[in-house]
């Protein structure tokens, strides 16, 4: 987190109680079942859809391109905002696969705490190491749900020996399982002392909760049974002397992470989670900008696009931008100042979103995420002000670890090829790159999954089959330098330059040997593997 040094004033009620957060995990450990609870208790959907259940009724609310329905994975981020007690949510549901891991990375930039869901049984895995780290470099504050407890899962103190080891934080119960697997009764809430006992029947009930005074209330003892009450008793007493305290300060500075353990498919903890995020989880945070930073408490709007998305609605070729806004109190219909165009935008139909569900927004405070639809004007990265040059950093794009080149089966349909790849490019889905000898086009990617995506959606969206074959490239880089030692070396490389769809110069190699030519014949000129959005 940036500087938040105390003597600032207390923010507006309206943008205080905002809580904008990630949920991030590794494919499969709930995180869209949980996503469906917190609507569910948000009241914004009646029935949580089932991800495994048949038919109609695995439509999951927060997946909502054919592919994603398909598969039941996750590959677009969404954003959905709804009330919990008086709270208002933005939860960015994430996707999960590695993949996608660039949209992810993406989508962090844009809020201000993150949810990170584990698997009882597995522990870490790898993907929610990377997305973790991605979290450190941002310092974002992280709160821990440890899902599928009513499943065979590890003993607790290897858990949360895992993650303290793994990814390097302090890990503070906020709640305490009472048995595992079939013999899960439920959760000891640490934080509120409450015992709060699973219903298996409805999974769409909330669990009922007894108020009780220690750990010694005979009260216990009507619920539990004596060996498991045993063991919560000598766990806690254990916890309590091995693990630290809840300390907000080092929780906010992503140092110390609290975690509840649940059953999100029996939505059992989920509610303490929620009362967690709202009680502890931060209030809209600084944004880092050039030429300064932008506070929340700022009348003035300002907002920033970290997400594109193309044809939500596949009956309307629209693209809707997903914008947070830094600061100030956005009203509809309100002119903002497009920062790298310089033009004014008048924003007459911005949208607050449910999942694939959209409502007219007449008004949006800083914390917010809002879609801004638009035909191809607004890009990643860019910056949304009402008059001021500030732009928003640390918004990246990385370069693809997988070249291949793209044709469309039918020839006479290139010009719509091309259509196609810019806005895909445009919305992040993927680098385009056009080489300046020969025709076509080389498509780069995070992972082999990508491909497969691009080609449904271009045929759906778009019906153009397409097909990828093997580029004799192997990775891309971004040339920067001096104008003349720049010229010289795309001169003397031309059958490796290319440029992707901003116009920038893109180096492709095949080899490493490549890259530590240029080092060597060129000490001038700058390969980079990444470079920051639109700048």
């Amino acid at each position: 987190m940036l500087d938040t040094a105390r003597n600032r004033p207390d923010l507006p009620p309206e943008i205080a109680r905002r809580r904008t957060f990630a949920i991030i995990s590794h494919p499969d450990a709930g995180k869209t079942t949980l996503t469906e609870k917190f609507l569910l208790f948000g009241g914004a959907i009646q029935m949580a859809g089932q991800v495994r259940a048949k038919g109609e009724a695995r439509r999951t609310r927060s997946d909502f391109m054919a592919m994603e329905k398909d598969r039941g994975i996750s590959v677009s981020a969404s954003a959905m905002s709804f009330d919990f007690k008086q709270y208002r949510f933005n939860l960015v549901d994430t996707p999960g696969h590695s993949d996608f891991s660039e949209d992810t990375y993406r989508t962090l930039t844009a809020v201000d705490a993150a949810v990170m869901v584990i698997d009882g049984a597995k522990g870490v895995e790898s993907q929610t190491q990377k997305l973790f780290e991605v979290c450190r470099m941002r310092d974002l504050p992280i709160l821990t749900f440890c899902n599928k407890m009513d499943r065979e899962s590890r003993d607790v103190f290897e858990i949360i020996d895992e993650i303290q080891e793994n990814l390097a934080i302090d890990v503070t119960p906020a709640s305490w399982p009472i048995g595992q697997g079939r013999d899960f009764l439920g959760c000891y809430d640490i934080l509120r002392d409450r015992l709060e006992l699973m219903d298996r029947a409805d999974r769409n009930r909330v669990a009922a909760s007894i108020e009780i005074n220690g750990l010694n209330d005979p009260k216990l003892a009507q619920h539990v049974p004596a060996a498991l009450l045993e063991k919560l008793r000598e766990d806690l007493e254990m916890a309590r002397e091995l693990l630290p305290p809840l300390d907000i300060a080092a929780m906010h500075e992503g140092s110390l992470t609290p975690i509840w353990f649940g059953s999100a498919i029996n939505s059992f903890g989920v509610k303490e989670l929620m009362d967690g995020i709202a009680t502890y989880g931060p209030e809209p945070q600084i944004q880092s900008a050039e030429p300064r930073q932008i506070l929340p408490e700022e009348t003035k709007v300002s907002g920033f696009v970290f997400k594109v998305q193309a044809n939500m609605d596949p009956k309307h070729r629209d693209r809707v931008a997903f914008v947070r806004l830094a600061s100030g109190h956005f009203e509809r219909g309100m002119k903002l100042t497009h920062v790298r165009t310089k033009k004014p935008m008048a924003i007459t139909n911005p949208v607050m979103f449910l999942a694939a569900d959209r409502e007219l927004a007449e008004e949006a405070w800083a914390g917010d995420i809002i879609g801004i639809p638009n035909h191809g004007q607004l890009r990643i990265g860019d910056t949304l002000t009402e008059g001021e040059a500030i732009r928003v950093t640390g918004i990246p794009s990385f370069a693809p670890e997988l070249l291949q080149g793209v044709r469309a089966g039918d020839p006479m349909k290139a010009k719509h090829l091309e259509k196609a790849l810019m806005q895909f490019a445009e919305e992040g889905a993927a680098k385009v790159f056009k080489p300046s000898i020969g025709s076509g086009f080389v498509v780069g990617v995070v992972g082999q999954l990508q491909f497969e995506v691009l080609a449904s959606r271009i045929e759906l969206e778009y019906g153009l089959p397409v097909r990828f074959e093997a580029s004799q490239f192997t990775s891309a880089r971004w040339v920067s330098g001096p104008k003349q030692a720049v010229e010289k070396f795309t001169e003397s490389n031309k059958q490796h330059i290319a440029h992707d769809h901003d116009g920038d110069i893109v180096y492709l190699t095949r080899l490493q040997w490549d890259i530590d030519r240029v080092a060597r014949d060129y000490p001038d000129v700058k390969l980079t593997a990444t470079k920051e959005m639109m700048v």
